[in-house]
């Protein structure tokens, strides 16, 4: 599914976005069931009444989600902001949804006067193309923490300065 005129994007998520989203996050087909819980847990923290501290952005085409990013500041920090989650259907990925996705979450920490975005990642062969497009969108490099997740799993850490 390439990105077309039907794709729209919104702010914000709400109940009936869950079972579509569990759906992208395992379409996906990298994260690992405890990676999926935890993935969940985020959208249930952010559908909490009052919850404030996720910010979230959807994908949907022709009213079908197909991808969505959450972020949040950091505390203790000045002005900077971790972004948690991002996926994107396996089906619609390479048509520059997740540069959407990606941009909305940037724009929006642009506006709240934040400076600089921390983004995380597994540095396995299975997250090639994600850290690729971390590099395509001008992203930087700047961590790597051998046997992070297990063994052979690093953690590869990007910022991309706003």
């Amino acid at each position: 599914m390439p990105v077309t005129a039907e794709t729209r994007l919104r702010a914000g998520i709400v109940n009936a976005d869950r079972p579509a989203l569990a759906r992208v996050l395992a379409s996906v087909g990298v994260f690992r069931p405890d990676e999926l819980d935890v993935a969940l847990e985020v959208i249930d923290a952010g559908l909490a009444p009052g919850a404030d501290h996720y910010r979230f952005a959807v994908a949907e085409q022709a009213g079908v989600v197909v991808g969505y990013v959450v972020w949040g500041r950091t505390p203790c920090t000045d002005a900077v902001y971790d972004l948690y989650w991002i996926a994107v259907d396996k089906a619609a990925q390479g048509g520059g949804v997740g540069r959407r996705l990606l941009k909305a979450c940037v724009d929006d920490v642009r506006a709240r006067g934040g400076r600089l975005l921390i983004i995380e990642t597994e540095g396995t062969v299975a997250y090639d193309d994600t850290r690729r497009f971390y590099f395509a969108v001008g992203c930087d490099e700047v961590a790597r923490i051998p046997d992070f997740y297990r063994p052979g799993a690093d953690k590869v850490v990007y910022r991309l300065q706003l």
